[in-house]
Formats: structure tokens, sequence, C-alpha cells
């Protein structure tokens, strides 16, 4: 395994430079190609005074730092999103008081009656920065809605009808319209899934949905769902997403990666076999929700490669591991799914 993998290859990695990403070097005993951070967790479950946990969050680069949006459970135990800010993506201030979301049309206010957010994801797209998250409307769905500057926040319409989780926006239109994965579920603690997309002319109505890829089995065996945006590159689209299987102790939430074809992101191009990272770390495995790292959100850096994958540990704590887009990108390749 290269150490240094500033050895881009041949790849090509569409996106800004980002030289004040967040990093850490590989340990020199290590060939993992997703290495944790060795001060893990970055956000304990009390950094704000009203917080059970924070975990399973989105951030982005900001202005001359980074910015996001956080699931905090509050001591209710009621899912509720946040706003944060950082000067160098590791150490957070978080808003105290939950977002409200301003209704962008009276259309949109009738439904803007905030049941509950959870699981959120941030994208930059053409002129602004698009929320997606997991929102209570009779049953969970996908909320949309987007900010310019992290301090006001507007709500657009549901993307689909209840029951729906994991809405992630592609960070560029395709065949011009917006593009989107989710995972239809239930009402409950699903035991089933599949990555979807959905195309859109206006973010708005939603349709021509198209089968992505679904359970395959082992630690990916029992249902799927889309992670941090999917990074555009030279071999397709690059999608970090959760699988889940069910243990004889309850569910198992782990990570790999597939990638997808540029102009039909519904055709799988190759998906890796081996999970990237699985609950091992004690603050992965111990918490609100025992054996769960759900990835979120992505940062990279164009020129050089480098990765880092926020995650959410324990559905209690948030964390972040650190990788190189071309050394996931020959993995997912060299160890394809058969």
């Amino acid at each position: 395994m290269n150490t240094n993998a500033s050895a881009q290859t041949s790849l090509k990695i569409v996106g800004p430079a980002l030289p004040h990403l967040p990093w850490e070097d590989r340990p020199a005993d290590s060939s993992d190609v997703v290495w944790r951070f060795s001060q893990n967790p970055i956000i304990n479950h009390d950094a704000i005074p009203t917080s059970n946990s924070i975990f399973n969050s989105a951030v982005v680069p900001f202005g001359d730092g980074f910015a996001g949006v956080f699931r905090c459970d509050d001591k209710r135990r009621l899912m509720q999103l946040h706003s944060g800010r950082s000067t160098d993506g590791l150490h957070w201030t978080i808003d105290p008081d939950p977002i409200r979301f301003i209704p962008d049309s009276p259309q949109v206010e009738e439904i803007s009656r905030f049941e509950y957010g959870y699981d959120p994801r941030v994208c930059w797209l053409e002129d602004r920065y698009y929320i997606t998250w997991c929102n209570g409307y009779h049953g969970p769905t996908i909320g949309v809605g987007y900010t310019y500057d992290f301090q006001q926040y507007y709500q657009l319409e549901n993307a689909f009808l209840p029951f729906n989780r994991n809405g992630v926006l592609f960070p560029r239109r395709i065949n011009g319209k917006y593009a989107m994965l989710s995972r239809p579920s239930d009402n409950g603690h699903t035991p089933f899934g599949d990555i979807y997309y959905s195309e859109s002319p206006d973010m708005t109505h939603w349709g021509r949905h198209r089968f992505v890829m679904g359970p395959i089995g082992g630690w990916q065996a029992t249902k799927i769902g889309a992670g941090p945006t999917p990074i555009e590159t030279s071999e397709g689209w690059l999608l970090i997403y959760h699988g889940v299987l069910t243990s004889c102790n309850g569910f198992v939430y782990s990570f790999g990666a597939a990638l997808l074809d540029l102009d039909q992101p519904w055709k799988v191009i190759a998906r890796g076999a081996p999970y990237l990272l699985a609950p091992q770390a004690p603050y992965e495995r111990t918490g609100d929700v025992p054996n769960v790292a759900f990835p979120c959100a992505a940062l990279v850096d164009a020129p050089t490669g480098r990765m880092a994958i926020y995650y959410g540990g324990a559905d209690t704590v948030v964390c972040v591991a650190f990788a190189y887009v071309n050394e996931i990108v020959d993995f997912v390749k060299q160890n394809p799914v058969r």
C-alpha cells in the first residue's frame, strides 16, 4: 500500500483544491485503505448543553474554514438539526439552538411543522448549499432545504412520500436534471433497504426512479444506503455507502464503496465486496446504538486525492477517518462483488 499517495496515477478528481483539509497520515504499521483519526471522537455527545448525543452529521468547506449541519438528539430524545462552524474541520462550535427553516414558498408553509429531523447531508450545488435530511412528515421522508450562509435556512418541498431515508444529492446536474439517491423504507427500524436514483427538473418534482443496488450478503446483507455526496472522478461517481448486517445481537453498520456510471448513475461499474471500515473502535461499539459506523460527509482535496470522511459512532459521537480517493477506487476495482 502506498503510504504517500500523492501518487494520483491517472485518476482525475472533479472538485476544488482543499489544502486545509483535516488530515493525519496513515499509521506506519497500517495497510488499511481507510484509517481512523487518532483523536476520535472529534465531537462528544455533550458538546452543547442540551444534547444527549451528536452524530451522523454533514460538513462542507465554507469561507476560510468549514460549516455543517449536525444531528443533535436532545435530552428529551427529540431528533434536531443544528448548525456548526469550524476553522480546521476538527474542532467545532455548534449552535445550541436548532435550525428553524423558513418556508421557501407559501405552499411549503403547510408542511413545515418540524416533527423531527436527522441524518443530514450537505451538498454545494450551483449557487447554494443544499441540505437533505430524514424529515418527519407522517413518517420519515426526505426533507430538502438550502442555505447561503449557514445562518438562515430555507425549506423546499419534501422530495418523496413517506417512507424514505438517506437522501443524497449529486453535486451537479446530470443530463440537465438534479439527481438524488435515496433508500425507500418503512416507519420503523427498517429490516430492508435498496438504493434508488431519482431526478428532478426543479428540485421539487422527482421522478424517473431507477434501482441502483441492494443488499448482497455479509456486512451489507440486510440493507444499504448512500452516505456522503458522490465524488466525481474520471472512473465514475465514487459512492461511499453504509451497509447493515443483522447479527444475533442486532444491526451492525459498516461502510464501503462503489463506482457508478457518470451519465447513468443507476448503473454500477464496480462495487467493493469487503467493507472499508466496520465498527471496531470502542466509540463505534459502545454508545446509544452499539456497533455503528455511519458516514454522512466526505471532504476531498482534488489535487492530492486526500479525503476526510465524517461518520457517526454508535449513534452517539462524531468521528473522522482518512483515505485517498485513488486508493479507494483501486480497492473497489480490485475487490469487486462477483
